[in-house]
């Protein structure tokens, strides 16, 4: 009998230590969702195969081994043991189904993005250097019709098909960022809701804007694109921060 037999849910470990990591981090910033939320991230070649959070368990207790394994090709998914909570299996189905360039995808209703998603214009302007790193690189979901359950999902993934955008603004409901592995998600993620956060309380003083020009907005976008290794060191950093905690997240 193979370890795996022994002790289900070790393979693809390090992705899965990396995964538990990002729920654990986003649950201590506040940007979870009481037991809703979902992070996914692809484990085959063409993305349809994927790990995420099991089934309504809150980000603060999630352990490495806890994710489950969920085939997005799989038309009997929601009927078998441990399945999915059937939004996750909708929006993230959907998306690792349609999308293979999102490897990994995490969707929140952290409080700043979702203020942005609330607002009439819900683009981003780049008004700072965090602002910037989104110019041109985020697309507005403006036709929300509801729980994000398989039709709903599709319609999401779809507009996610161009590569250079890697944020998905919900309109009325939240926000979908996605990257090629858990550091650059989560990394994408931590800086898009502080960005949002700088944007709206840059509105709510009702003075006039400082824009960056277009020019400006993109050199600095592509300047962060290439920065070497700071998603990487950010989530290395975060790792060795509950490991000093004892945390139990790669367990």
């Amino acid at each position: 009998m193979s370890v795996t037999e022994l002790k289900p849910n070790m393979e693809h470990w390090q992705a899965r230590v990396d995964l538990a990591a990002a729920f654990r981090w986003t649950a201590r910033l506040g940007m979870h969702e009481a037991v809703a939320n979902h992070f996914s991230l692809a484990i085959d070649e063409d993305g349809t195969r994927f790990l995420m959070n099991p089934n309504q368990m809150h980000f603060a207790r999630i352990r490495a081994s806890d994710l489950i394994e969920v085939d997005a090709s799989d038309p009997d998914t929601m009927d078998k043991p441990g399945a999915p909570d059937p939004t996750a299996w909708g929006l993230h189905g959907g998306l690792h189904r349609h999308c293979g360039h999102a490897r990994c995808a995490m969707h929140v209703h952290s409080i700043h993005a979702t203020v942005l998603a609330c607002l009439e214009d819900s683009r981003l302007q780049p008004i700072d250097q965090n602002c910037a790193t989104f110019y041109n690189r985020h697309v507005v979901d403006e036709a929300y019709g509801g729980l994000a359950f398989e039709d709903e999902g599709a319609r999401c993934a779809r507009l996610l098909r161009d590569p250079r955008h890697k944020v998905l603004v919900m309109g009325n409901h939240g926000v979908m960022v996605i990257g090629d592995t858990v550091a650059e998600t989560f990394n994408r993620l931590y800086y898009f809701e502080r960005a949002a956060e700088t944007y709206i309380r840059a509105l709510q003083t009702g003075r006039p804007l400082r824009v960056l020009s277009d020019a400006v907005a993109e050199k600095t976008a592509r300047e962060l694109e290439e920065y070497p290794e700071q998603a990487e060191r950010h989530l290395d950093e975060l790792k060795a921060i509950l490991d000093a905690e004892g945390s139990d997240y790669a367990a």
